[in-house]
């Protein structure tokens, strides 16, 4: 007769859910996750002449804001106001707003650049006016061709960028203020009128209803954590009633 012996089985211990040590291990995943968004370095976010559309005398766009730093409102404003300006009088103003230059770039290189490759010759530069706007530095320069240069002295052109656009820059970075002062004052000179010179100081200093990049950008890291948090709330619930089931089952 034969005898068959059974061996005793082994079994895996079994470690039960520990829905704490879940959490705690969770969050610390979470804010690992948040200080690496904070450390990581961005995205080159430099411009180049050819990152930028390729506008001709003509085109309908006035205003090229790659830096998204000029709200819908006072795009539309900026765009109607020198289309107005280039039916009346045949010369054409355009503005650029960059996030930054590329480090070895300088704002008049980009500017006389970028003027040359939308206009390539004299005839169809002579009534064109180009006005760049850096963000990360503030710094601004202004390119036009002959026949804006006879309207647009190199004296108007130096008042324009260190009173009209530095001012409002200086005082919070307000990128909305200071095109549609340049806008307005451009548009009287381009169109043969006296030049109304600068805004007053005074009425510079009491706008303040703009909202500038540096606001945008702090909502944005906001939204970020407020969904971040609500997440480390949510999972570990879902993960919670995926172990032991919804109460009443």
């Amino acid at each position: 007769m034969e005898f068959h012996r059974q061996l005793p089985m082994t079994v895996a211990p079994h470690h039960p859910f520990n829905l704490s040590i879940f959490c705690k291990r969770l969050l610390s995943f979470l804010f690992l996750t948040l200080v690496l968004l904070g450390l990581s370095p961005a995205p080159s976010l430099a411009t180049g002449v050819y990152d930028l559309p390729i506008l001709s005398p003509g085109s309908k766009t006035f205003l090229v804001d790659q830096a998204e730093a000029i709200s819908l409102a006072n795009e539309n404003r900026l765009n109607s106001d020198l289309k107005k300006l280039a039916q009346s009088s045949g010369q054409e103003a355009r503005f650029v707003v960059i996030r930054r230059l590329d480090f070895d770039a300088t704002i008049d290189g980009f500017v006389n650049d970028l003027f040359e490759r939308w206009y390539p010759d004299e005839a169809s530069q002579s009534n064109q006016t180009l006005l760049v706007l850096d963000t990360l530095t503030n710094s601004t320069a202004l390119r036009r061709g002959e026949t804006a240069e006879s309207l647009l002295t190199d004296e108007m052109v130096d008042s324009l960028l260190r009173e009209t656009l530095a001012v409002p820059l200086k005082d919070g970075a307000k990128y909305n203020q200071a095109l549609i002062e340049a806008d307005k004052r451009l548009g009287a000179i381009l169109a043969g009128q006296p030049d109304p010179g600068p805004p007053a100081l005074e009425e510079i200093s009491l706008e303040g209803t703009f909202t500038t990049a540096e606001e945008t950008d702090d909502t944005s890291a906001t939204v970020w954590v407020v969904v971040l948090l609500a997440l480390a709330t949510l999972i570990p619930m879902v993960t919670y009633f995926w172990y032991v089931g919804l109460p009443g089952r």
